[in-house]
């Protein structure tokens, strides 16, 4: 079974939970899942975040892909991979982390803004690109960047993302979003958690494309 194709397939959302505390992490999985998320990011500077990745892949490893965000160095690779993460996520395009994760046969999504990093990390092994911050790359940037990528290059596209912006940059070729505060944030309850991720699913099904 290939959880990282399926879920793209599913629903090419990423649930970014930066600031989730390890007491919290299941009941958040649990309402990200019931809403149909399929791709969990735990960035590296929560509290304790090896603890909640490990949390969240034990009870659901086998039917999402969990893992970390904001991955510097090739030890902080192995320290999540060894949790039981499956996804790495950079804010950068860091070679060493790349080899890293491929090595240990994780999939790597770094943050790139060039076409110069895009196809870097692509010969790296990249299993999607995260174009950050995507305040920096409008619509227009990821339709130019789609027109010169290979056709199986993933571009995901990561910060400042809401239902209301998603449209523009599907028709612009992206395949998938990372959300962060406007999913999450540890304040928010778990109530109003479930109202975000069913909004974003429900927004980016009526978007997606036939």
């Amino acid at each position: 079974m290939d959880i990282w194709n399926d879920a793209l397939a599913e629903i090419p959302l990423i649930a970014i939970l930066r600031g989730l505390e390890p007491d919290r992490a299941i009941d958040v999985a649990d309402a990200l899942v019931d809403a149909g998320f399929r791709i969990i990011e735990v960035p590296l500077n929560s509290p304790d975040p090896l603890r909640s990745i490990a949390r969240i892949a034990e009870k659901y490893g086998d039917r999402i892909v969990v893992g970390a965000g904001t991955v510097l160095t090739p030890g902080d690779v192995s320290a999540v991979v060894d949790a039981g993460g499956r996804i790495i996520v950079a804010p950068n395009m860091s070679p060493g982390v790349g080899a890293r994760a491929v090595e240990l046969g994780a999939k790597w999504c770094p943050g790139v803004l060039t076409p110069t990093e895009a196809f870097a990390a692509l010969d790296l092994g990249a299993a999607m690109l995260k174009f950050f911050p995507a305040e920096l790359v409008p619509p227009a940037a990821i339709k130019a960047m789609r027109a010169v990528l290979s056709k199986d290059a993933r571009l995901a596209v990561v910060g400042g993302v809401t239902p209301d912006t998603m449209g523009d940059y599907l028709a612009a070729g992206a395949d998938g979003f990372g959300l962060g505060s406007a999913l999450f944030k540890p304040s928010y309850s778990i109530e109003g958690l479930m109202k975000r991720a069913t909004g974003f699913v429900n927004s980016f099904n009526q978007l997606r494309p036939e």
